[in-house]
This record gives C-alpha cells, sequence and structure tokens, in this order.
C-alpha cells in the first residue's frame, strides 16, 4: 500500500487507513504508538507490543496445529 503525506497544520501527516487501525487495535483512545525504524522503512505498533513474544506464541500455534506434517517432512 502506498500513501502520501498530507498537511496538518504546519506540519506532515500520514493517514492510516481505518481497516489497518482496526487490525492492531488502535482507536482514538490509544494515547501513544511506538515508531522505530525497520529493514529501511518504519514499524508502528501499539505499546507494549512484545514482538519476540508474538513469534514464539505464533510458532507454537503453529507447531501444535502441524506436528504430524513437520514430524514427516523432518523424516
Amino acid at each position: 500500500m502506498q500513501k502520501k503525506l498530507v498537511r496538518h497544520g504546519n506540519s506532515w501527516a500520514l493517514v492510516i487507513d481505518k481497516p489497518i487501525l482496526d487490525l492492531l487495535k488502535i482507536d482514538p483512545e490509544t494515547v501513544a504508538l511506538d515508531i522505530s525504524p525497520a529493514q529501511g522503512g518504519l514499524l508502528i505498533q501499539p505499546p507494549g507490543v512484545d514482538r519476540a513474544k508474538m513469534l514464539d506464541n505464533a510458532l507454537q500455534r503453529t507447531n501444535e496445529k502441524f506436528e504430524q506434517a513437520l514430524r514427516n517432512l523432518a523424516s
């Protein structure tokens, strides 16, 4: 998805579409966002997101769901 910056007073803003806000669980009540550089771009996420924990959880769910298939591939 490509977005353009829009003028907002004396600054520039990036407008984030509602489906993306819903996916990230961001709403007008969200106090702040963590923004950090990542692979030549920006990573924007709600504060307190532990990416390592999210990855561990996703790997665990994948291993549980596809355990037999992964064992077959490994042998």
